[in-house]
């Protein structure tokens, strides 16, 4: 997968191009859609700059085998990413996969 094609099943989904970020929290690596999108005026990345965030955080999710859940996550979310509520996917990492010096 790549960043392109991660917009493409965000835009598919939700009809925005929204931000996505790796957060650990209480051992467990979650990929959040976050409620801001570059459509917006006020999105602080160019379209350049977005592609490039997505690039490399593709970049993980590739690396981590984790691709297929991401995308499984995102078709059976019910809900949509709204201000303040960000759509957290839980991703599991193959095993031995130590990830804490990984995370940017």
């Amino acid at each position: 997968m790549t960043g392109k094609q991660l917009r493409s099943v965000l835009i598919e989904k939700w009809g925005y191009s929204y931000d996505v970020q790796l957060r650990q929290t209480g051992g467990k690596i979650y990929l959040q859609i976050m409620w801001r999108y570059q459509e917006q005026a006020s999105f602080p990345l160019s379209e350049a700059e977005y592609l490039s965030h997505l690039d490399r955080i593709v970049t993980y999710l590739n690396d981590w085998q984790v691709i297929d859940q991401v995308l499984e996550g995102i078709n059976l979310s019910r809900s949509k990413p709204r201000l303040g509520k960000a759509i957290g996917i839980p991703l599991q990492l193959p095993q031995g996969r130590d990830v804490e010096w990984m995370l940017p």
